[in-house]
């Protein structure tokens, strides 16, 4: 292959990659997206619970495109959407930090009581709950998160913004 087209090919592979495939540190299933937010919670590791959501690179790639907003004749710009998004999420986040942050949980399940939105590349579950086990064994009913995004069969986090 010449020289010159070397570069191209390798950003189409990159682009293809990045919009066609899955989401990084995603889970397999609800369940295990939820253990990975509590045992996140329990070690109050910020940085591993940002892993657990949405960044802007994926926001960009994976739901920008298919969002009603995103249309040209809406007049949103992504950076406002994505601004609004990423501080309510922080907030969300540094508030179950500061509630449960070093609490440690057992899940016994999660759901989803604001149903689901389909769009043409993924899934998004909305107001998660999660019934756990504290410490001494009581029953508690827990929103650490909003919504969780499903996309080829993985799940991440939406947002920790409480829907």
């Amino acid at each position: 292959m010449p020289a010159p087209l070397w570069p191209a090919v390798v950003c189409a592979c990159v682009l293809t990659a990045a919009c066609g495939g899955q989401l990084p540190t995603s889970a397999d299933s609800p369940e295990a997206l939820a253990r990975a937010v509590l045992d996140a919670v329990a070690r109050r590791d910020e940085a591993a619970l940002r892993r657990l959501a949405l960044d802007e690179q994926e926001f960009r790639a994976h739901v920008w495109p298919e969002l009603p907003v995103s249309r040209p004749e809406r007049n949103m710009p992504f950076s406002y959407v994505w601004t609004d998004l990423r501080t309510k999420s922080d907030a969300g986040l540094q508030g179950v930090l500061l509630a449960h942050g070093g609490r440690t949980y057992a899940l016994e399940k999660i759901g989803f009581a604001g149903g689901t939105t389909q769009y043409q590349t993924f899934v998004v579950h909305r107001e998660s709950t999660l019934e756990v086990r504290d410490g001494e064994g009581r029953h508690e009913t827990l929103q650490l998160f909003g919504s969780v995004i499903e996309k080829s069969g993985r799940f991440k986090v939406f947002s920790f913004a409480i829907d």
